[in-house]
């Protein structure tokens, strides 16, 4: 996900329980490769393996050569995007709106397989079920891919047309995983450890791949892997345990981005880590005005020691609304 998988994300996702985390998308664009954005996309200093780097374009050369710049900066598997859904990226033909021209698509798999084959690195495709309801795909595409030599295929139980409206559907993913033989990943509104192993039993699928549900809530990874390892549920962390984690996040995210803009572009993070606690929205009227790292850093944690003084553990997903206007009501 573009501006949230960074590496310090990744790395903190990889802690609690994420056993594969795939890099923002990267563009295959020879002229934006030593831009300030794409060189930190592709920064992965201190970063555990297996190192994903997710590359995106049109152009079966360029996605090549994509390839390989990556891989000489320590990417050890490559992944295409045929997945985001993002206007400014389909109007440009890539993205999902390759699943429209199933040849070209292929082109850029076989290039990249080429290109990635002689280091020894696998590539892998995440893709949509389809363009739109009436041309879904995503079997004959990835048993193609699968002939290509991809060796894991990830999908989201949505067309291009519906972005991220509506509600997954799994039958598409089901039906892909009982063509391939190799690895199958199912994506899509897998935000409890009960609908991952709902996804896993419906899809048969080898892994779940969570996206949006793990913005702010890092440790939903260790939340599934007990709840897939016992059946019981794992309590929500501790209010100082997710505050050391959100701070030691704050200070990695400043060194990739430095001050000016790791402040800035931390204020979204800070908001989705907080975003259920009582008294987080005036908190956030508050931070969104501070603009150095200490400042910041600072707050975040007055504001968790208050909350700790409330309440000893996160909010969980199951947190009622009125459990948490009282909760505000106490620290009024």
């Amino acid at each position: 996900m573009a501006g949230v998988t960074d590496r310090p994300f990744r790395q903190l996702c990889k802690r609690l329980g994420a056993g594969y985390a795939v890099s923002e998308m990267v563009t295959s664009r020879p002229d934006l490769l030593k831009s300030l954005k794409t060189s930190r996309r592709a920064n992965h200093d201190g970063e555990p393996g297996p190192i994903a780097v997710q590359i995106a374009g049109t152009e079966p050369q360029m996605m090549a050569d994509a390839a390989r710049y990556n891989i000489d900066r320590g990417a050890q598997i490559i992944d295409i995007n045929m997945g985001c859904p993002a206007k400014k990226v389909c109007n440009k033909w890539a993205g999902s709106a390759l699943m429209q021209d199933a040849a070209l698509a292929l082109n850029i798999v076989d290039a990249v397989v080429a290109a990635s084959a002689p280091y020894g690195v696998p590539v892998t495709l995440k893709m949509r079920t389809g363009w739109c309801q009436s041309h879904k795909n995503a079997v004959p595409l990835a048993l193609a891919a699968e002939s290509a030599g991809v060796q894991m295929v990830a999908v989201h139980g949505r067309t291009r047309e519906q972005g991220y409206r509506g509600e997954a559907e799994y039958d598409t993913i089901a039906a892909v995983k009982a063509a391939l033989k190799i690895p199958v990943v199912a994506n899509g509104d897998i935000t409890s450890p009960e609908k991952a192993l709902a996804v896993l039993k419906a899809t048969q699928a080898d892994a779940v791949m969570i996206g949006r549900a793990a913005q702010g809530r890092p440790w939903i990874f260790r939340e599934i892997n007990h709840f897939l390892s016992t059946g019981t549920h794992l309590a929500s962390p501790l209010v100082c345990e997710a505050k050391r984690w959100l701070v030691e996040h704050l200070h990695d995210h400043y060194s990739l981005y430095g001050e000016f803009t790791g402040v800035r572009s931390a204020r979204k993070h800070i908001g989705w880590y907080l975003r259920d606690a009582p008294g987080a929205e005036p908190f956030m009227d508050v931070l969104n005005t501070l603009e150095n790292c200490e400042l910041q850093v600072l707050a975040v944690e007055n504001f968790m020691d208050e909350l700790n003084q409330t309440m000893d553990r996160m909010p969980s997903l199951q947190a009622s609304a009125e459990v948490a206007a009282e909760l505000v009501e106490t620290m009024v």
